[in-house]
């Protein structure tokens, strides 16, 4: 083949190729330009929640106080529609108070309460912490915010010596119902002698409206004498850390939410609970005894779990349980590993108030002398007489089981 034959094959093939290419690019700009139009660009894309809470300049959000709240009481729902600075005081105060009947603690405390005063936010506040620790504490404390993003949940810049204050400020990206709790070495001994409450941090489109919210949370304490041993009772390392308390309770003391401070409702109310488990060890099987739980945010987030008997919250955990109360009556908050509950305090109340509805649930409705299965043709006097002293012992009995309920 000449020379000039070969160079005029080669630039048909070369047009040939060139051609192909420009019918590939010209079927793929068409889905290339589709694409395109129907997709934004990164730059446009809407931003999730916690971005956009992220791109608010603190600068510009207006300045608020925070409403606190001593438990079991909780803060009102938010009203905002926007972010805000949002300033939060707390203060470390040691201090001796009630356990028990006849039993006194030394409590490591968040503005004198255990737990410490519940906080209620909204997703995309800047939370302003000014952190104050009373000269009279003997050590340091600070503070871990469950809720916050960022080293140490803010433990490190809240580390406060007696007699000082410090201040940090962080942003509320997630919603959610979160613990907070001193970090101080040793930090489980801060946890045991009180040092936790609870943070909400409301979603932007807020909680579904109810009639009644309650803040609980629950803690084991550790006392060198055994449960009931009267007096002040110090603190006990070994026991807290073979993680065998003398006192499981609800709300830093035996009864604190039990009897005269029972929680009240009224039948066909929904209530709200939040609760909490400070720990610092043990996980708790929260149960509300002759309820089911109709609603049950999973250890506080956003999974929603329905018809629910009991649920279990870990240390520095928490949950938001709701229910509707449809009958009158005197409902057992208990942890549901039971001697807890019977045996070192992790005892409540709910007194709802109503009128009954035998349609739900009826009272007793016989009551009568076991007859037994063969009672009938057995002969008189083929039963021996009972003592006398057993005669009372199935009132007794009676009397003694209805503790439980």
């Amino acid at each position: 083949m000449t020379t000039m034959k070969r160079q005029a094959l080669a630039a048909i093939i070369a047009s040939v190729f060139a051609l192909a290419a420009c019918g590939e690019q010209a079927a793929q700009k068409p889905a290339e330009q589709t694409a395109s139009a129907s997709a934004p660009a990164a730059s446009e894309a809407p931003a999730s929640g916690a971005q956009a809470a992220a791109e608010t300049p603190a600068a510009e959000l207006p300045v608020i106080d925070a409403v606190t709240t001593h438990a079991p009481e909780v803060p009102p729902a938010i009203d905002r529609d926007h972010p805000a600075r949002v300033r939060v005081k707390m203060e470390t105060v040691e201090k001796t108070m009630k356990m028990d009947d006849g039993v006194e603690y030394h409590y490591w405390t968040f503005n004198g309460d255990v737990p410490g005063r519940m906080i209620r936010v909204r997703e995309g506040d800047t939370v302003e912490v000014e952190f104050s620790n009373n000269p009279s504490s003997t050590v340091p404390h600070n503070v871990d915010f469950h809720a916050a993003t960022g080293q140490g949940g803010g433990a490190e810049a809240s580390f406060t010596a007696p007699g000082r204050t410090s201040t940090f400020s962080f942003k509320a990206l997630q919603p959610g119902l979160y613990i907070y709790h001193c970090a101080v070495a040793p930090v489980g001994m801060h946890i045991a002698n009180g040092m936790y409450g609870l943070i909400l941090v409301e979603p932007k489109e807020g909680l579904p409206k109810v009639d009644k919210e309650f803040y609980i949370v629950q803690g084991d304490f550790y006392t060198k004498g055994k449960k009931g041993a009267q007096g002040l009772q110090p603190f006990d390392m070994d026991k807290a850390i073979a993680e065998q308390p003398e006192y499981v309770v609800f709300n830093g003391h035996v009864g604190a939410i039990a009897g005269d401070n029972a929680l009240k409702a009224k039948a066909g109310e929904t209530v709200r609970m939040y609760v909490g488990n400070g720990g610092p060890n043990l996980v708790s099987s929260f149960h509300v005894i002759g309820e089911i739980f109709d609603k049950v945010y999973v250890e506080g987030g956003k999974l929603i779990n329905e018809n629910v008997q009991s649920t279990l919250i870990p240390a520095g955990g928490a949950a938001i349980i709701e229910f509707k109360a449809d009958i009158p009556g005197s409902y057992t908050l208990v942890d549901h590993s039971i001697f807890r509950a019977f045996n070192k305090g992790a005892l409540g109340q709910l007194k709802v108030e109503g009128a009954e509805n035998a349609e739900i649930m009826t009272k007793k409705l016989e009551d009568k002398a076991y007859a037994g299965s063969g009672a009938a043709s057995a002969p008189a006097a083929s039963a021996p007489a009972a003592p006398a002293s057993s005669a009372a012992a199935p009132a007794s009995a009676a009397s003694a089981g209805k503790g439980g309920y």
